[in-house]
Formats: structure tokens, C-alpha cells, sequence
């Protein structure tokens, strides 16, 4: 059986040289001050030892904090400039406004660019989820310098060319993105009236807009409110026609406005009709398929009655655009006026006889109950 030791009290003797041994041991620390716990002394230490630190050591330091700081926010905001590979910038991210390039142009563009280099960055911006090919950014601005780039890049194969200067923007809501992409093409070189209204539908239709009124409204809203309503003529051209007109981009703005009148006077399928039997070769032909249209129409508004009772010529509808509505699904309703009374116009494909056969007996309803 294995004997328990006994613990004994220590001598005097033990206890002075148990104390002289840690002494020897803790020399070299300086011992802490009474009443100052550990930890504190631990601090003062090191903030000893900091202040070794000469001037020039602590300015460095601090201007390099400064610096990281200042970088931080310039890149949160979208300010600072880097170099992106291009093949992470999908210039399809959104559907853009110019519909036609200018080859010339564009030739003009590649030799500066090969000549001086990129005098002005494109603008992207993070997409949620890399796109097709995996790409990361979306083209924000800046969409015939990339394609220059890319060109020169496929000519050449020069390293240089496979990266872009560019400004990375915060993500923004869909609708600041096109009024962005517009307000860039609007002072550098002005959109046709056909392509403001188009890039206005689509708008609305991708859902940064209520409807094509407010899209209008909003990216254009610098234009007088003459020019917002000849935008919103061309956006009706392109509601109704677009899927039928070949040379949308060579309507002049007088042209335009006589199209978007008959469409507004019930013109649409013999419009649609007339287009579709034609395989016109420019603009100039398209043109001479619509004129006889048009001419038709006006022919049919001025004939006068024959026989019976004399009929008061009627004035033209006049629509109010501003209260244009248009629906989730894809119909847009105008109120209009003429010299009968009030007027409705339902447009969109969803029109259908069903909906409208509906809407006609829910009107009935309401009217009754008044």
C-alpha cells in the first residue's frame, strides 16, 4: 500500500530561498507600480515602446491610413478608374438605345484609339450574377468604344487591347441606368426621334418605368415638353409598327408625326396589312408603301356623305397622352375626346376580343350602378 506524504509547513529558510530564486528570475522586468494590475502595466509597456516610434515613422503611417481611407470611399462611389479584361463586360446587360452604327464612324473611332489610346472611360457597373460567358460587369456607357477596342484587339492581337480603362458605378436602379445611357448619347451625338421613343418602351415594358409616359417623362426630362411629345409619337410608332418597319431609323420627324396621327385614327391593320405584302429596299420605298395609306385615310375623313341627311363633319380624336396607362400585362389604355363625347383606346397585344369583350361588361356595370 503506497504511503501518503505528508505536506509539511515551510521553514523561514525555505521561504527566503524560494524568494531569492524568483528575484533572480524577474530581474530584468521592471517591477509594477503598486496597485497597478497586469494587464494595465502590459499597456503602458507597449505604448512605451510606441513612442520609440520616431515623427517622420508616425506621418508616414498616418498619411498611408488617409490614403486607404480616401480609396475606400472613391471606390464605394464609383470614382476611381481600373482596368478591366473585356472579356468580363457584357455590353448586353441592357437593351441599348443607339439602334445603328455608322461604319465610318466607327473606323475613325479605332484609328484614334490606336493612335493616342482611350482618351475616355467606358462606365460599368457589377452585375448580381455573372451573364452569358461569364462575365461580371455590365456596359453602363461608353458601348462603340468597347467595340472599337474589341476590334482593334481581333486585328492586332496586342495585349494592350484586352483590357478597357473604365469607372466602376455603384449598382443603380434600373431606371438611373438608362436615364444614364441616354444623357451620354444625347451630348455626344443625338438620338433619332425613333430610337428615344423605342428605348422609352422598352423601358417601360422592362419594368424601370410605370409606363411609357412616365419613361418619357423621366428620360427626357430635361427636353421641352414639345419634344417629350414628339418622343411619345415615336413611341407609338414603335408599340404598333415596330415588328412591321424596316427603316424605322429614316423616318424624318414630320414623317413621323403624320404616322403616329393615323395610328391614333385607327390606322393600324391597314398599315400592318400594307407593310407586310411590301419588301421594300430603304427607307424611301417604305415611305412610298405608307404614303397611299395615309392618304387614303385622309381622303376617307373629308368625303363628303351621300344622300340622306346631311352629317356633321366630325374633328379629329384628340388623345391625351399624359394619361396614358399601361398595365402589367402589356396593354396600354388612352383616353381621348372628339366631337361625340369620351373616347377609350386599349393597345397591346393582350387586347384581346376576350379581355376587351370583358372590360366592356364590367364598364356596363359601373355605369348602371351610377
Amino acid at each position: 500500500m503506497v504511503k501518503r506524504r505528508r505536506l509539511e509547513t515551510p521553514s523561514h529558510a525555505d521561504l527566503d530561498r524560494i524568494e531569492k530564486e524568483f528575484r533572480s528570475e524577474t530581474s530584468d522586468r521592471p517591477m509594477p507600480a503598486r496597485g497597478i494590475a497586469p494587464i494595465a502595466q502590459v499597456a503602458a509597456d507597449s505604448a512605451a515602446q510606441s513612442q520609440t516610434e520616431g515623427a517622420d515613422a508616425r506621418a508616414a503611417r498616418a498619411k498611408l491610413e488617409s490614403d486607404a481611407a480616401r480609396l475606400h470611399a472613391a471606390q464605394q462611389q464609383g470614382l476611381l478608374m481600373v482596368e478591366l479584361p473585356i472579356d468580363q463586360i457584357d455590353e448586353g446587360a441592357m437593351i441599348r438605345d443607339r439602334m445603328t452604327l455608322n461604319e465610318e464612324d466607327m473606323h475613325e473611332l479605332r484609328q484614334s484609339i490606336a493612335a493616342h489610346g482611350l482618351r475616355l472611360p467606358i462606365e460599368v457597373f457589377e452585375l448580381e450574377k455573372p451573364g452569358k460567358a461569364g462575365r461580371v460587369y455590365g456596359l453602363l456607357s461608353g458601348y462603340r468604344r468597347l467595340l472599337a477596342t474589341r476590334a482593334l484587339q481581333e486585328m492586332t492581337d496586342a495585349d494592350k487591347y484586352r483590357v478597357i480603362r473604365a469607372v466602376i458605378r455603384p449598382r443603380e436602379d434600373s431606371g438611373g441606368a438608362f436615364v444614364s445611357m441616354i444623357e451620354e448619347n444625347e451630348v455626344r451625338e443625338e438620338l433619332s426621334q425613333f430610337e428615344r421613343g423605342r428605348i422609352a418602351v422598352i423601358a417601360a415594358d422592362q419594368g424601370a418605368f410605370a409606363n411609357t409616359e412616365e419613361a418619357v417623362a423621366k428620360l427626357f426630362a430635361t427636353g421641352s415638353k414639345a419634344k417629350r411629345s414628339k418622343i411619345r409619337s415615336f413611341a407609338l410608332i414603335f408599340e404598333e409598327l415596330g415588328d412591321m418597319l424596316r427603316f424605322p431609323e429614316g423616318l424624318t420627324e414630320r414623317r413621323g408625326l403624320q404616322l403616329a396621327s393615323a395610328l391614333r385614327r385607327g390606322a393600324e391593320n391597314q398599315l400592318r396589312n400594307a407593310l407586310s405584302q411590301a419588301g421594300s429596299a430603304d427607307a424611301e420605298e417604305e415611305w412610298a408603301v405608307i404614303e397611299p395609306v395615309l392618304r387614303r385615310l385622309d381622303s376617307d375623313d373629308h368625303e363628303p356623305s351621300r344622300g340622306g341627311r346631311p352629317k356633321t363633319r366630325t374633328a379629329g380624336v384628340i388623345w391625351d397622352d399624359s394619361g396614358a396607362v399601361r398595365v402589367s400585362s402589356g396593354i396600354t389604355m388612352r383616353r381621348g375626346t372628339d366631337s361625340r363625347g369620351q373616347l377609350l383606346r386599349f393597345e397591346g397585344a393582350g387586347a384581346t376580343d376576350e379581355v376587351i369583350n370583358a372590360l366592356m361588361a364590367k364598364i356596363q356595370v359601373a355605369l348602371e350602378e351610377q
